[in-house]
């Protein structure tokens, strides 16, 4: 049975998006695009594009659906696009929201899709950042962090484990017993 362990409560993520927000408006384009993986980051995506509304910072919206993990809680080590972008990024600043960096094989690949399609700079926010699961020499990177992320497999805010879990209003450690 799976046994949920509280690791980020909703008040903390509220306060923390609010310091994101601050430094995205700070310090992207004011034409940026904000393109969020999903689907694990719409619930975080939709309270960071709210947040950044009440800065008065309204980017343009849409989403790509990447998939490396299907129902397990480990990468398959390769990442599938499943729905791409609709929104012309060509010359642009772009934004990728997404929920957690881990082996940082989805932002690689995210990053590079967007630049290939002609983005102008690609940086990264994303709510969890767990360096453990990630090579030193090939380390992927995000320019805004939420929280660290501890070894463990996360559920909560969006993030699930076989389609369970999403609804979470907080960021939980999943363990088997």
């Amino acid at each position: 049975m799976a046994r949920i362990e509280p690791l980020y409560p909703s008040d903390a993520i509220a306060a923390r998006l609010e310091v994101l927000a601050g430094d995205i408006a700070a310090r992207m384009a004011g034409n940026f695009a904000l393109i969020a993986i999903l689907k694990g980051s719409f619930v975080f995506a939709a309270d960071l594009i709210r947040a950044l509304a009440g800065r008065r910072v309204n980017p343009d919206v849409d989403f790509m659906t990447l998939a490396s993990y299907g129902t397990g809680t480990v990468s398959s080590g390769t990442v599938r696009l499943l729905r791409d972008v609709e929104i012309e990024v060509a010359g642009r600043e772009v934004l990728i929201v997404d929920d957690i960096l881990d082996s940082g094989r989805t932002i690689a690949y995210a990053r590079r899709h967007l630049l290939e399609r002609g983005a102008a700079a690609v940086r990264v926010c994303v709510l969890l950042d767990k360096t453990a699961g990630r090579e030193a020499q090939k380390r992927e990177s995000a320019d805004f962090i939420g929280f660290s992320c501890p070894p463990a497999f996360v559920v909560g805010y969006g993030m699930d484990h076989a389609h369970k879990f999403r609804g979470l209003p907080f960021v939980a450690v999943l363990s088997e017993h």
